[in-house]
């Protein structure tokens, strides 16, 4: 198995490696905090206002909710971790978390409290958002892991359409 990686790390981009395994952390632990109470307390100024999301509260209930988001942030980080075998269940999965983060980011924009009044408001960071806006960078890292798993899918294609042209 470590064999297995080192060689990966060596064939792929070290920053493209470490960019999807931060990713994989970053989902198995916010997901796993969407177990507990505290969290799903926590969510419900950025949930209950933003019209993407507060749906959640009327279909699953506030834990409900958290228990769906921990669920999906789970699945999203097993999927860019299985996917160091397979480009396709990366492109998936990069998708997912490129869309979650594009979703946590329009928070910024919803959540009441996000710019500081007693600084004259925008850009003057207030609660939540200088929580949120990290997720731009992590926003840009999915991205990344996309457009690496599209190349890989795209140099693949090209290479099976060249074998089967030589044996034809």
């Amino acid at each position: 198995m470590l064999s297995y990686i080192y060689s990966r790390l060596l064939r792929q981009s070290f920053d493209v490696e470490f960019m999807r395994w931060a990713l994989v952390l970053i989902f198995l632990m916010f997901g796993y905090t969407k177990w507990f109470d505290y969290e799903a307390q926590a969510l419900i100024p950025l949930i209950s206002n933003s019209p993407l999301l507060s749906w959640m509260y009327e279909v699953f209930g506030t834990q409900g909710a958290s228990y769906a988001l921990g669920g999906a942030e789970w699945a999203i980080g097993l999927g860019l971790a299985i996917g160091v075998w397979s480009p396709r269940i990366t492109l998936i999965a990069a998708a997912a978390s490129s869309l979650t983060y594009l979703t946590t980011a329009s928070l910024l924009l919803t959540t009441p409290g996000g710019w500081e009044a007693s600084a004259g408001g925008f850009p003057a960071m207030g609660g939540a958002t200088s929580f949120l806006i990290k997720d731009l960078v992590l926003m840009a890292g999915s991205l990344v892991l996309l457009k690496n798993a599209a190349q890989q899918l795209t140099t693949r294609s090209k290479q099976s359409d060249t074998e089967r042209s030589d044996l034809a």
